[in-house]
C-alpha cells in the first residue's frame, strides 16, 4: 500500500468497499506494505462534477473512535485546511491517485473532534512507549503498519524498528531500494494494545492485568522499570495486588519509593500486605514515618501489620532485617501422620516449607525437622524422636555476611533466627541471604523462595 508507488487507483465506494480501478486493489495488497507516515502530509483534494480539481488541506493525522478494538478500525483523518483542523470521514475518501494525492468525495466542513474525546494517532502514538508482551520489553512506536479487511483500514501492527523512522524521513520516496533491504521490526497490534483510554498525554497502556501476570516477576520488573512513573504506576493498577507484589519484590527500592507516591494509600497498603514479610519491612523501612503509619493502619491483616512494624526495627543488613516470618511451626507431640495431615491443610498458605520448626507454646524453639525426614518416618512416629536437637541459628544482629556464611557452611535452605531467649523470631532463606551480599539490580534478579506473603503457620 506504499503510496505513490503504483500507478493504480484505489477507490472506495460509498460504503467504505474497495473498487477495481487499475492494476492492483487496495484489499489484495501484502501485510507489510501500508504504514501511516505513507500518508502524513498528503494533499487532500475535492474533484467536483462541474468544477475543477482543487485542495482542501493536507492531512495531519487520523482518528479512532474505538482504540480499544484488537485491530482499531481507523474512522477519519484530520486534516489541516484554512479554517482549521477537520475531520473527513474515511467512507468519504475516492482515491488515493498515483501522485499520492487523496481524493475526498466533497470538502470537509466538520470540526476535528476534540482532544478530549479522540485519540489521534501520529499525536498520541507515535514516539510513545509502548509493553511488547510477547518480547517482554518495552519499545517505542516508530510507525503503525495499516491493511485493508474488508473494506475497513485497521491498524495491524507497531513498527519499532529502523525502518520507521527512516520512512517517516521520507527514505521510501528518495532511496526506496534502501528502505527495502533493512528488516522490518514489527509487533502485530494484539501483543501490544496500549490504549485504554482516548487522548492520554502519556499512551496509557492497557495490555490486560491477565497477560501481564504471565510474565516472570523479574521481566515484569523488567517492564515497569523501564516506563515513566506515570505509565508504571498505570501499569501497576493493571495487575491484582498478588501480581503487583511479586514484581514489586524485584525492584530497585527507588522504584518502588516511586510507585508507592503514585498510588493510593489502599492499593499500596493491598500490595505490601501481599510481599513476603521480609521485603514488605525493607519497603517500608525506605519510606518515611507517616507514609509507613498510613500504609501499615490500612492493612485488613493488622495481625500482620504489628509484624512487619516489629521487623522494621531492625537493620536491614542483619538478620532480624533480613528475616521472613513465613516459616510453620509444629508441636513436638504429635505424630508424622497427624502433622502431614495438617501440612496438606496449611500447604497453600505456605511456599516455604523445606524445614519444619518444632516449638512449645511459648515458641521457644526446640528442635528442627526437615520435611524429607518427615515424609521417610513411619506414620506414628513422634516428632519430638526425629528432630535435629543441635540447631544452626542466629541472633538478630548477626550481619548479613555472617548470616550467608553460616548458610553456606552448613549447606542450609534457611536459618532460624532467635531471640537471647531461644525464642522464634523468623528465619532467613539463602535466597534473601544472597541477596544481601550482592549487588542489588543482580539480586533482584534472582529465584526466590518464597512468591507472596503468607501468615506465620502452625502445624501443631
Amino acid at each position: 500500500m506504499t503510496v505513490g508507488a503504483q500507478a493504480a487507483i484505489l477507490t472506495f465506494d460509498a460504503a467504505g468497499a474497495v473498487r477495481h480501478e487499475g492494476s492492483e486493489v487496495f484489499a489484495a495488497m501484502a501485510f507489510h506494505d501500508g504504514y501511516l507516515s505513507e500518508f502524513a502530509g498528503r494533499q487532500a483534494v475535492v474533484e467536483g462534477d462541474r468544477t475543477p480539481t482543487r485542495s482542501v488541506g493536507k492531512v495531519v493525522d487520523f482518528f479512532v473512535a474505538k482504540p480499544d478494538d484488537t485491530f482499531p478500525r481507523i474512522d477519519g483523518l484530520i486534516l489541516k485546511t484554512k479554517a482549521g483542523l477537520r475531520y473527513s470521514a474515511l467512507s468519504d475518501v475516492v482515491a488515493f491517485d498515483s501522485k499520492g494525492t487523496i481524493v475526498l468525495r466533497s470538502e470537509p466542513l466538520e470540526p476535528a473532534p476534540p482532544e478530549s474525546e479522540a485519540l489521534y494517532l501520529i499525536r498520541d502514538l507515535f514516539d510513545k512507549q509502548i509493553v511488547d508482551v510477547d518480547g517482554r520489553k518495552v519499545v517505542r512506536i516508530n510507525d503503525l503498519e495499516v491493511a485493508n479487511t474488508g473494506g475497513t483500514l485497521r491498524i495491524v501492527a507497531a513498527d519499532i524498528g529502523l525502518s520507521g523512522l527512516l520512512r517517516r524521513l521520507g527514505t521510501g520516496r528518495l532511496a526506496p531500494h534502501l528502505l527495502d533491504r533493512i528488516p522490518r521490526t514489527l509487533i502485530a497490534w494484539n501483543n501490544v494494545a496500549p490504549i485504554s483510554d482516548v487522548n492520554p498525554s502519556n499512551v496509557r497502556l492497557s495490555v490486560s492485568g491477565e497477560r501481564l501476570s504471565r510474565l516472570h516477576p523479574s521481566e515484569l520488573a523488567d517492564i515497569i522499570s523501564d516506563l515513566s512513573a506515570r505509565d508504571a504506576a498505570r501499569v501497576v493498577q493493571s495487575l491484582d495486588d498478588e501480581t503487583a507484589a511479586d514484581a514489586f519484590e524485584h525492584l530497585d527500592s527507588d522504584v518502588q519509593r516511586s510507585l508507592i507516591d503514585d498510588l493510593s494509600t489502599e492499593r499500596a497498603a493491598g500490595i505490601v500486605e501481599e510481599m513476603d514479610s521480609d521485603d514488605a519491612a525493607d519497603l517500608l523501612g525506605e519510606l518515611d514515618d507517616e507514609k509507613r503509619a498510613e500504609l501499615l493502619a490500612s492493612m485488613e491483616d493488622q495481625e500482620y501489620a504489628g509484624e512487619l512494624q516489629d521487623l522494621v526495627k531492625y537493620e536491614p543488613d542483619t538478620a532480624g532485617g533480613l528475616m521472613t516470618t513465613d516459616y510453620v511451626w509444629i508441636y513436638p507431640h504429635r505424630t508424622t501422620d497427624a502433622t502431614i495431615s495438617k501440612i496438606r491443610q496449611i500447604g497453600p498458605e505456605s511456599e516455604f516449607i523445606y524445614y519444619l520448626y518444632v516449638t512449645d507454646h511459648s515458641r521457644k524453639l526446640l528442635g528442627v525437622l526437615s520435611l524429607r525426614t518427615l515424609l521417610l518416618a513411619l506414620p506414628t512416629a513422634f516428632i519430638h524422636r526425629l528432630m535435629e536437637t543441635d540447631i544452626v541459628s542466629a541472633p538478630p544482629d548477626m550481619s548479613a555476611e555472617e548470616v550467608a556464611s553460616l548458610i553456606a557452611r552448613y549447606d542450609l535452605l534457611a536459618v532460624p533466627v532467635l531471640d537471647p531467649d531461644g525464642k522464634m523470631l523468623g528465619i532467613v532463606t539463602v535466597d534473601d541471604a544472597i541477596d544481601a551480599i550482592m549487588p542489588e539490580k543482580i539480586a533482584h534478579s534472582l529465584p526466590r523462595f518464597t512468591r507472596q506473603r503468607e501468615a506465620r503457620v502452625a502445624a501443631g
